[in-house]
């Protein structure tokens, strides 16, 4: 039988990297196919020669039997590939009908446009999937879960057989995930192939029919789940063992070292996005903030670390009040900031790795003598940051902006945990990670805890969370809605209160106001 897609011999050399070596591979009708890989691997590049952003530099590309040539995203929706991004493409202000219309419109007589019969073929496709989307509804109106359907209704309209899935899952709630699951097997079950990207092991041996590995631009294996276990495929991925389970012992925390109370903060519109929430981390203690993006854990960081004004309530570290203080005092008190946003809050772009990896000590000895830079003490510090953190760059003058997405967030880590520290903010600290760097990023997170440092931990990987916090505090609508002890809840427990759904019978506070729930 003729697979629906053919690369043959995929090749793609940028500046200083094979990110693509003759990679060759094959999507059957209906298949659910993993593709597997650490960062750098080469996954994106070769998504984006399919989907029409990248041009190859050798190889081909097959569909249906016939080679096509794919110049742009048109030509690949053209073509029936459509491509799910892990952050969707939509308009908040728009209803779901006018985002799926959106660029291929319907329209009556003298232009306008025909909502009705849009809305029609969309609620045809939503009962035909399993999707249960209103096409009336607006965008802002809708939980994540429900925003990503509308991605795929976007793609069904435009009646596209190949569908990539990349990352889909990191913005969903473990319910949202496997209803995602669900439908993904719906999709196939009715012809649809897909092509599926992640780094959540556990979901590629749930969902996928096949799995595809590339490591260092080259495909080196291909197995199916029933002949695959996590450790097999994370070895397969990084060349080596990997040790999945984080390896923590419980311990008694110290002191307070950041205390929040009766904290407010608003967006730019005035609209409340932390609603008066109190919580305190203690020295040698991993507090983790649960919840599905966008319930308030970016404004609650960002105030923290000196990002963004509070409306009212405080927040001490190490007993000084820093409410609306400078990110510069936040740090030189001993803290350090892996942010969510790494391009906006963690880099500078255009400059060189080496000068990212001392953006926080640039000013100080031995980087400087409070004149000049001492250039030759900071390409020092970088080739050994390079090296300790296995950040995949040319050189340590390459521009960091060049680097893949998981390098970038390599030199952020590397930079915030290489100083002396006692408070750590980690929002989304492996995002976009693969196993082996996940690994290490994990062990040095707990090594700082051991060592006393209070760790503040925010991030939608629900998994990441309950491996690595003592405590876990729960955002719901701004509202920090439960805070529970790491010992015997269950993801599940954890997954419903993302969701705000709280437990039957009464719940339990404390003096300092938290939420203790009980299931």
């Amino acid at each position: 039988m003729t697979p629906i897609l053919e690369l043959k011999g995929i090749t793609k050399q940028f500046p200083g990297v094979l990110a693509n070596d003759h990679i060759d591979l094959r999507l059957e009708k209906g298949e659910i196919l993993a593709l597997l890989g650490e960062n750098g691997a080469g996954k994106s590049t070769l998504m984006n020669i399919l989907y029409g952003l990248y041009q190859p530099d050798q190889g081909e590309i097959w569909i249906d039997g016939k080679p096509v040539t794919i110049q742009s995203p048109s030509d690949a929706i053209e073509a029936g590939i459509g491509m799910v991004h892990q952050h969707f493409m939509l308009i908040p202000v728009f209803t779901v009908t006018e985002n799926v219309m959106l660029g291929d419109e319907v329209v009556k007589t003298a232009g306008v446009l025909d909502r009705q019969t849009a809305a029609a073929k969309i609620e045809e496709i939503s009962k035909t999937y399993g999707l249960e989307v209103d096409p009336h509804d607006y965008l802002r109106d809708l939980p994540v879960g429900v925003q990503q359907r509308v991605e795929i209704i976007k793609l069904l309209y435009r009646e596209a057989e190949i569908l990539i899935f990349d990352e889909p899952t990191a913005v969903l709630t473990p319910q949202e995930a496997d209803e995602l699951f669900l439908i993904m097997r719906s999709l196939a079950e009715r012809g649809k192939s897909i092509i599926f990207i992640t780094h959540k092991l556990r979901e590629v041996l749930d969902i996928a029919d096949r799995i595809m590995v590339i490591r260092r631009g080259k495909m080196v294996g291909e197995t199916m789940p029933e002949q695959a276990d996590k450790n097999s495929l994370a070895a397969m991925m990084v060349g080596r063992d990997v040790n999945l389970v984080v390896e923590k012992i419980f311990q008694e925390p110290g002191d307070i070292v950041l205390e929040v109370k009766n904290l407010t903060v608003a967006d730019k519109f005035q609209n409340v996005m932390v609603d008066n929430v109190s919580m305190d981390v203690r020295a040698g203690e991993i507090v983790g903030i649960a919840g599905v993006q966008g319930n308030g854990q970016t404004e609650l960081v960002e105030v923290v670390t000196g990002l963004r004004k509070l409306e009212s309530g405080s927040v001490t570290l190490f007993g000084q009040d820093i409410s609306n203080t400078s990110p510069r005092r936040i740090t030189e008190l001993g803290s350090a900031h892996i942010p969510e946003d790494r391009q906006a809050d963690g880099l500078v772009l255009p400059f060189p790795v080496a000068e990212n990896l001392v953006l926080c000590t640039y000013y100080k000895e031995p980087f400087s003598n409070g004149v000049v830079l001492r250039y030759d003490q900071i390409m020092e510090n970088a080739v050994k940051l390079i090296e300790d953190f296995d950040i995949r760059t040319p050189n340590a003058l390459t521009p960091v902006g060049s680097l893949s997405g998981g390098n970038q967030q390599k030199v952020i880590i590397a930079r915030e945990l290489s100083r002396p520290i006692q408070f750590l903010v980690a929002s989304q600290p492996t995002r976009g990670l693969d196993v082996g760097s996940i690994e290490y990023i994990h062990s040095r997170i707990v090594q700082k805890r051991d060592e006393g440092c209070a760790v503040l931990l925010v991030s939608p990987e629900l998994d990441e969370i309950m491996e690595l916090s003592d405590r876990i505090a729960v955002m719901y609508r701004g509202e920090i809605i439960a805070v529970v002890p790491n010992r015997g809840v269950s993801k599940e427990q954890i997954g419903l209160l993302m969701a705000g759904v709280l437990p039957q019978g009464d719940i339990p506070t404390d003096e300092n106001i938290v939420i203790e729930a009980t299931f």
